[in-house]
């Protein structure tokens, strides 16, 4: 009985500690501010994001060339968006615009990441491309991994002309219980990210990449979310994938190929499409 007693008071404990810092789990900044670097050559400019709770968030903006489609990129929960710079290289050498919302918290930027905060930002970075002209019939919005919930939560909102989703789940607590399945982390979780109830809203044509080895989100999750969502739809699962590695694996070319068939003349055609992934 005293041995149960205290593997039970660990446990306690230790659901007690996750719960405390579920948010330094959640959500991994890098809070240093991002170098554009060569970006700058390719016409990206550091922009201010304004926020309707006051915040201003550096974030980078690419401006489309005339009659091409701009990228909404929102990203994964950990570092910045200088993690992601061969990315926008790529969409820039395709003639796309971008924007690269860098949240609250991230990248030098005021405030603390949470769920509510996410969607502030995210709403915030849709009224900056507004301010600038880009009409919604002109946007993609990119979600991947953590940014997959915002993506999908703001094309409820709004009707961009079309969605991908990299290493996307069905909520937030499906994925804490593939990472800690004694725990009850629907119970425990301040912050949802409930995109399995929202998907069947989508208005979008959706494209879905997902690694077959990934071990961060389970590539189940992207399946279940993928079956859920309504048409158009494709999907996109690499055998060798996983979680942070599916441009080495041809994500991107698979992102293109998908926006030519839906966006047509919006997306241009590069030289060569094994330039950068």
């Amino acid at each position: 009985m005293p041995f149960l007693e205290t593997a039970f008071a660990l446990y306690l404990g230790f659901v007690a500690t996750l719960y405390a810092f579920q948010r330094r789990l959640v959500f991994v900044p890098d809070r240093s501010p991002p170098l554009l670097g060569p970006l700058a050559a390719l016409g990206v400019r550091e922009t201010r994001v304004a926020t309707r709770d006051g915040l201003s968030l550096l974030s980078w903006y690419l401006p489309a060339r005339p009659g091409a489609a701009t990228i909404a990129y929102f990203h994964g929960n950990g570092g910045h968006i200088g993690d992601r710079a061969l990315r926008l290289q790529r969409f820039a050498r395709e003639g796309l615009g971008a924007l690269f919302l860098e949240y609250r918290g991230y990248g030098g930027n005021p405030g603390r990441p949470s769920e509510d905060g996410f969607l502030k930002d995210g709403r915030a970075a849709l009224e900056f491309l507004e301010g600038e002209r880009v009409a919604e019939e002109s946007l993609v919005f990119y979600g991947e991994s953590l940014g997959t919930a915002l993506a999908v939560r703001l094309a409820v909102e709004r009707r961009p002309a079309a969605v991908v989703l990299e290493a996307p789940f069905t909520r937030l607590a499906a994925v804490a219980r593939s990472r800690f399945p004694y725990v009850p982390a629907s119970l425990l979780l301040r912050d949802r990210f409930e995109t399995l109830s929202r998907i069947a809203e989508l208005r979008a044509p959706l494209l879905v990449l997902h690694g077959e080895r990934d071990k961060v989100v389970p590539a189940r999750l992207g399946r279940a979310l993928f079956a859920a969502a309504p048409e158009p739809k494709e999907c996109w699962f690499p055998v060798e994938g996983g979680h942070c590695d599916l441009a080495e694996f041809g994500a991107l070319d698979a992102v293109f190929r998908f926006l030519r068939r839906r966006l047509g003349d919006k997306v241009g055609r590069a030289a060569n499409l094994d330039w950068a992934n």
